[in-house]
């Protein structure tokens, strides 16, 4: 029922829902014959066009503007690029969207893009920096013959709220009442932004979707990875799988249904996102039937690796936590304990996650688990597995340890995927290293083992072109194990399997080249061969390199208009002098510099009087160009270990910040004896640091934090050492006592300053708190950074320069990655002038020009008896800064990553019965046998 009063102009009817269908009593017989429909509302939902389609379909001009409930930080932040927009758009649709209903609610959808295609319906959504929250709801209606119909209340253009919930609506026909609506809108309507196409993207999809049985799609198995992979977590978040991760679910397919088994390197660069690439391929496998799917990765990132499966691709998983009271603990954090180490073989769900920590510790665990069997394995920080040559040959028994295990077994497994941003860091032969693993049992990969494809040194010159192979003649025993599918190269490949009778599914052509004379022309394949000398080689093009490392650059992927062009900014300025720089440098105090050469001299001494200290000096310039906090612990601390060596004592390596010098020291009982020969200039160290509470490098994150304002677009300090990153923490923790300031580290010592206090936290907890914004400034050690997504963050502080450059790259991936909000990024180096680090980084700036590529290759250590010869580093630099790994072939492969098959992905609307995938994957190993 209604009531009237009168108002200038009409009369003000009053309604509410407690006496009829508001949507039938006002809205459907006010919008009849409406050339105008004006509303402000507080959320626009598809539902209501169950109740006025035809009505709105009739009315000329429909605008609706209302909230998005867009976070302020993220729309005002500087250079903030559309397709952050769209993300956060989508997510906020889906949240406001029962997922439950979805399907019933497909022919709303279904309404709604036409609507919103056509261009009958526009609307537009309001953040919250641009007004408050659009709490207040009005409409205005405007009939052909100029009468008005203005209305304000508490219902939103919802089904809900139109014919669901109790609602009021005051109406008002007057012209007045119309202006000041129309005023209000076209306020509103002028500060908000349009509808994302994301948004209307994803409302055609819902409007298409279906779901289909996981049997059901096995039936059509070319479908399986698009109807597995829709409607996930990362999809509803306003994101989804990358052109090129999608890409790679597609190789990794044509690969299992080409040769049985996809075994792959995946050489992607940092910041391209390769664990979701992993993560598909090996859910698909276990889609497939093939078997459990086993992860290998540091410590460091098993969490990371179980959180961004549940959380991205709603995959359920288990880790190995080893010890006697250990066992699997699942993605909600139930542990499942096992009695013994043959427990590692029973995982509950079919994705396990195992730390390669157990593998270089040498465990019962890691010997028992080369008995699995495995549908696939996937290999992350895959590098690692390498046989590690240093400069002189040093070999790494660590690294050997990982190297051995995965040839051990890498034949038990079916599909083997190798994650590695550096297969190559300081030696070719470190990427055959991988070859070889992939290879174990697979003959397609490397051929039978007495192929030449087995010597590394003979291959890689054969795929660099420094040992060309001239003729056809030349060519055959790399050609023929193993023999390439018809697939590389019908015109060559598939005429010598035709000739042979060589099956599909072989990889091996038993006939030698004198057999091949005698019986087949060779003319047309050795014009293939040759005409293709003039571009790229034709050995370079079809060799097991080419075939089995997916490499996508973040340069293509940028040229490509696939990933956003993120610029690098460095500062200080290589010019720049003022109160607290000088020419790029820190400008040091006089202390300083007298505690600097106390160093130098103490470890001159050191090395004068015993013929050792190059690692020591090493150690100890690190430090104290990393703070003078770190100067003067690591200073005290060596006190400690003089003292301890005087009474015997140095036995116990219990101090893990200097656990390195410990090791040196229970090896080589000199070292000990020196640290008592040199103790004046070592107590001269601490007389001139010990009592300095101002630090140059606190002033200089002081100065980029506060007046450059970084801290706005939130920053990550990164350090070599817990001493700096913790004590940088509660520095800035006093200058913004407001913000939680978290310490990311290892093991127990992460956690959160609030002005001073601390707390400590779990690692997941600080990752979770930067994800959702509630943390903007993070400290963090090099070690524990592996796999660490910072892309909600904007500036990066290098407090001190890692002696390992291929670290710089790492440090700048952790916010220069794939989902990363800014069109540029800061970074900051901070070096003390007139120290080593001053020298090498003057050096290592030279690379550091171009905004876009900031590091390329470089030697993977700096060594201990460079430092002395400024002139040695930079030859070292130059010797690694040759491209080793052929360029050119895998652009021209992977320079149009995208393909009709991955376009497919956007259109495909079938998604796989979430019940099926949830029963796929909680099924135990059963022993993986």
């Amino acid at each position: 029922m209604a009531t009237e009063t009168q108002a200038l102009g009409g009369l003000i009817n009053r309604m509410s829902s407690r006496t009829g269908r508001l949507s039938h009593t006002f809205l459907k017989d006010r919008l009849k014959g409406a050339t105008e429909y004006l509303r402000i509302a507080g959320y626009f939902r598809s539902s209501i066009l169950q109740l006025i389609h035809e009505e709105i379909s009739e009315v000329g001009v429909v605008k609706v503007v209302c909230n998005s409930d867009l976070d302020p930080l993220d729309i005002t932040t500087a250079g903030l690029l559309q397709r952050h927009v769209d993300k956060m758009m989508v997510e906020k649709w889906h949240e406001q969207e029962d997922p439950t209903q979805d399907f019933g609610l497909r022919g709303s959808y279904a309404k709604l893009h036409n609507l919103l295609s056509s261009g009958k319906l526009e609307v537009k959504v309001v953040s919250r920096d641009k007004g408050a929250f659009l709490h207040g709801k009005a409409g205005l209606i405007t009939r052909s013959d100029g009468s008005t119909s203005s209305f304000i209340g508490s219902v939103n253009e919802s089904i809900q709220g139109w014919d669901h919930s109790y609602e009021t609506i005051w109406e008002d026909p007057s012209q007045e009442a119309a202006d000041w609506v129309r005023e209000e809108f076209d306020h509103l309507w002028e500060k908000a932004r349009p509808l994302s196409e994301a948004v209307i993207s994803e409302i055609d999809k819902a409007a298409r979707k279906s779901e289909v049985s996981l049997k059901d799609a096995l039936v059509k198995p070319k479908d399986l990875a698009k109807s597995s992979f829709q409607d996930t977590p990362i999809q509803r978040s306003g994101e989804d799988l990358a052109v090129w991760q999608k890409a790679f679910v597609e190789i990794w397919e044509e690969h299992r249904n080409l040769y049985g088994a996809a075994r792959i390197i995946l050489a992607d660069e940092v910041g391209v996102g390769k664990t979701l690439s992993m993560a598909a391929t090996g859910a698909l496998s276990v889609l497939y039937g093939d078997g459990p799917f086993l992860i290998l990765c540091p410590a460091t990132l098993v969490d990371q690796w179980q959180v961004e499966l549940i959380d991205k691709l709603g995959l359920p998983s288990a880790v190995w936590k080893g010890g006697r009271r250990g066992g699997w603990r699942d993605h909600t954090g139930h542990l499942i304990r096992m009695d013994d180490p043959d427990g590692i073989l029973k995982c509950p769900y079919q994705i396990g996650i195992v730390s390669t920590g157990i593998i270089t510790a040498s465990t019962p665990e890691a010997e028992i688990l080369k008995r699995g069997k495995f549908g696939m394995i996937a290999l992350d920080e895959g590098h690692k597995a390498r046989k590690k040559r240093g400069i002189g040959g040093k070999e790494a028994d660590e690294e050997g340890l990982l190297h051995d295990f995965m040839m051990n077994i890498a034949g038990n497994t079916k599909h083997l995927v190798i994650g590695t941003a550096t297969p190559i860091q300081t030696d070719k032969r470190e990427i055959w290293d991988l070859m070889k693993i992939i290879a174990v049992g697979n003959e397609h990969v490397l051929g039978r083992t007495n192929s030449p494809w087995w010597d590394d040194s003979l291959s890689l010159g054969v795929v660099s072109g420094d040992f060309p192979l001239r003729t056809m003649d030349e060519a055959w025993e790399f050609l023929r194990s193993p023999l390439p599918s018809r697939a590389e190269s019908e015109k060559v490949f598939g005429a010598i399997r035709d000739a042979f009778d060589v099956p599909d599914k072989k990889f091996f052509c038993d006939k030698s080249i004198s057999e091949l004379h005698d019986t087949f022309d060779w003319g047309f394949i050795v014009d293939e061969y040759e005409s293709s000398r003039d571009e790229i080689p034709f050995m370079r093009k079809h060799n097991p390199l080419s075939r089995h490392v997916v490499l996508r650059r973040r340069e293509t992927l940028e040229n490509a208009e696939l990933m956003p062009r993120i610029a690098v900014d460095i500062f200080p300025e290589s010019k720049k002098s003022d109160g607290i720089f000088w020419e790029g440098a820190i400008a040091t105090p006089n202390f300083y510099d007298q505690a600097y050469a106390a160093v130098e001299d103490f470890t001159a001494a050191m090395q004068a009087r015993i013929g050792v200290g190059g690692f020591i000096k090493s150690m100890m310039l690190q430090r104290i160009c990393s703070s003078i906090h770190a100067g003067i612990t690591t200073a005290q601390k060596m006190q400690k270990i003089r003292d301890r060596a005087v009474s015997g004592e140095v036995t116990a390596a219990d101090d893990e910040s200097l656990i390195e010098l410990m090791e040196a020291a229970k090896a080589d009982p000199n070292v000990a004896r020196a640290l008592i020969e040199e103790t004046y200039h070592l107590d001269r160290v601490v007389d001139l640091l010990g009592n300095r509470k101002e630090d140059p490098k606190k002033n200089a994150v002081m100065h980029f934090l506060k007046d450059q304002r970084w801290a706005e677009k939130g920053c990550i300090m990164f350090s070599q050492y817990y001493d700096t990153a913790r004590w940088i923490g509660e520095q800035v923790s006093v200058e913004f006592p407001e913000d939680k300031v978290a310490v990311y580290a290892g093991a127990g010592r992460s956690g959160i300053f609030i002005n001073k206090e601390w707390k400590s936290f779990d690692r997941e907890d600080l990752k979770r708190g930067i994800r959702k914004r509630e943390i903007r400034l993070v400290c963090a050690t090099d070690a524990a950074c592996e796999g660490l997504n910072l892309q909600t963050l904007g500036t990066l502080i290098n407090i001190d320069l890692p002696w390992n450059p291929s670290k710089l790259e790492q440090r700048i991936g952790r916010i220069k990655r794939f989902g990363q909000a800014l069109s540029a990024v800061n970074m900051a180096n901070l070096i003390y002038q007139g120290t080593r680090d001053d020298d090498i980084y003057s050096k290592l700036s030279e690379r550091l020009q171009d905004r876009y590529s900031i590091i390329g290759s470089l030697p993977d250590v700096i060594e201990a008896d460079w430092i002395d010869d400024i002139k040695e580093v930079k030859k070292q630099f130059k010797k690694f800064t040759k491209k080793e790994m052929p360029k050119d072939v895998f652009e021209v492969k992977y320079g149009d990553i995208r393909s009709a098959k991955v376009d497919a992905w956007d259109r495909h609307a079938e998604v796989l019965s979430k019940s099926d995938m949830r029963e796929a994957m909680m099924r135990p190993w059963n022993k993986a046998s």
